[in-house]
């Protein structure tokens, strides 16, 4: 199986495109944000308030891992997750790798950041990571966040990172932690409370999952509900450049 198999998860773009991202459709993209955002499920202000009109999105640009990777990574976590009941644990379904939270963003903001988004891509070479380890936010001993690391080339990882902040600030959606260290990881579990998950961290400190490779960007948004879990939405996304042919002779 190879390692970027067709993803079948909820950041998987919408069945009815024959291509697996919405690389051609950016200006559709940016349309229907504006349609949608703005007219259908536009927030008039109250009068005399200064609130523009459209609705404010709940943002964050993100990269997919194949779904043969989290199904590994599922398998080692499962065990884990019934002696824990007191850890909100994170849906398979959507997991992801956050490259920059954007928090909320309204509809004219998102349709200035796609077009950033997508020269973003294009100037950076697709990245090859695997899981590794696993740590916790801001400690093991008094968590809020278990989470999965990240090995492989983490440095183009930051850059890419770099450039989607860069993009998003331009467009005036700027990431709330920008000019904090950037720390790849996919989300385990959250802590209602602070806790001491050393045992967790330990459990999976040893693991290094298998390669695969980072090739687009995505859009999402999410909407947080009555559920235990926030649904996601890939608005658009874009591939990264691919890796440049090297030969011998």
């Amino acid at each position: 199986m190879g390692d970027n198999a067709p993803r079948a998860d909820v950041l998987s773009e919408p069945a009815r495109s024959p291509r697996t991202g919405l690389d051609a459709g950016t200006r559709r993209a940016q349309e229907r944000i504006k349609r949608e955002g703005i007219r259908r499920e536009g927030i008039e202000g109250a009068p005399g308030s200064n609130a523009a009109p459209g609705e404010l999105m709940r943002l964050f640009v993100a990269i997919a891992p194949p779904p043969a990777v989290l199904d590994e990574l599922d398998a080692l976590v499962e065990p884990l997750r019934s002696g824990r009941l007191d850890l909100r644990w994170t849906n398979r379904e959507a997991w992801h790798v956050t490259l920059a939270f954007l928090g909320q963003v309204d509809g004219v903001a998102a349709a200035r950041l796609m077009p950033r988004l997508e020269r973003a891509a294009r100037r950076h070479h697709q990245v090859r990571l695997a899981f590794a380890g696993a740590g916790a936010f801001p400690a093991a001993t008094r968590a809020n966040v278990l989470w999965s690391g990240l090995s492989g080339d983490r440095g183009a990882l930051a850059r890419l990172a770099e450039s989607v902040a860069a993009g998003a600030s331009r467009a005036g959606a700027p990431p709330p932690d920008k000019g904090r260290r950037f720390q790849p990881h996919l989300t385990l579990a959250r802590c209602r409370m602070p806790a001491d998950v050393t045992e967790l961290v330990s459990a999976l400190d040893g693991y290094q999952g298998q390669p695969w490779t980072a090739d687009r960007v995505h859009l999402v948004r999410s909407r947080l509900g009555a559920t235990e879990h926030p649904r996601y939405t890939s608005l658009a996304s874009w591939p990264l450049r691919q890796p440049p042919v090297t030969t011998t002779g």
